[in-house]
């Protein structure tokens, strides 16, 4: 399960990988998923302005590949920054992961096929955001 979400912790795309491919191939997927918004009255785009991963990503070319697309790079460097504390923003993301796992259905893969664990995945992530709007506005 791959989950990339805001500063806040919403979750913006999801997608799923075998079990066995390492999580820095499903970082290019992600980022060229999420969909940039256009002001139109300002005539910009509102893109992602860093990228904070752990040190699974820390790979050069994916390094160099982010910093294309214009976007800030925080990546942990492995042998460099210790693994026992989540960081001040990281421990985002891994509440985002507890939400999504909350539910039954993902916290044990019972799908056989990935298309119906990605649809589970993505109605859960639909009702993060829905949860968040709720709490937001009443």
């Amino acid at each position: 399960m791959h989950v990339l979400s805001d500063a806040a912790g919403l979750p913006l795309v999801v997608g799923v990988s075998a079990g066995n491919t390492h999580d820095s191939e499903a970082l290019k997927p992600m980022v060229l998923g999420h969909q940039t918004r256009h002001d139109p009255h300002r005539g910009r785009h509102f893109k992602p302005q860093r990228l904070h991963a752990d040190k699974a990503y820390d790979i050069p070319h994916l390094r160099k590949w982010v910093r294309g697309k214009r976007i800030g790079v925080r990546i942990a460097r492995k042998g460099i920054e210790s693994s026992e504390r989540l960081g001040r923003r990281r421990w985002v993301i891994e509440r985002t992961m507890s939400w999504l796992t909350g539910y039954r259905r993902l916290n044990h893969r019972y799908q056989r096929h990935p298309r119906n664990y990605l649809a589970f995945l993505g109605l859960a992530a639909a009702l993060c955001c829905y949860k968040r709007l709720i709490r937001l506005t009443t």
